[in-house]
């Protein structure tokens, strides 16, 4: 995995506050995902015999091999000891950091992790404006042009619409 970030709470019902409240700001479901002994997500489908080795294994996935191996045991044991609940937030690009970074922080996290953020790949989800960048697109007629833009793009080749 690349970049993520994990926000830590102590209970279970922070933690579906702060997945709903990015959810409803826009983050797509499959890049913001609950973890908690009751509701394990994705971690409950790691291949491994018991919840807490289920739960290591998942962070060792968001975070790589390495540097964090510690970070996920020690997240492992919150979760299966304590009732603790991480979101992990899978952000594409700059904008959609900033605003997970944001929203998380206003549930109050016991903790926040960040990984890798700085090597995203260049997905850019959001724009930086608050309007679209094209606001209407306007082809403007020309004798003897067929008013199809595909016929136009595509001189000669036949399409559904037009099949000659």
């Amino acid at each position: 995995m690349s970049a993520v970030i994990v926000a830590v709470f102590d209970e279970l019902q922070a933690g579906e506050g702060a997945r709903l409240a990015l959810i409803h700001d826009g983050f797509p479901t499959d890049r913001v995902e609950l973890t908690a002994r009751e509701e394990p997500g994705p971690a409950g489908l790691e291949p491994a015999q018991s919840p807490a080795d289920r739960f290591s294994q998942y962070f060792h996935v968001l975070f790589g091999r390495g540097e964090k191996e510690s970070e996920s045991e020690r997240l492992s044991k919150l979760i299966i000891e304590s009732g603790a609940a991480a979101v992990a937030v899978l952000p594409r690009g700059a904008i959609e950091v900033r605003r997970a970074l944001e929203l998380l922080s206003q549930a109050h996290p016991r903790q926040l992790l960040e990984h890798d953020l700085g090597k995203q790949s260049l997905e850019f989800a959001a724009s930086s404006h608050e309007s679209p960048w094209i606001r209407s697109f306007w082809v403007k007629p020309r004798p003897g042009d067929p008013d199809c833009i595909y016929c136009r793009l595509f001189p000669g080749s036949a399409h559904e619409t037009h099949a000659a």
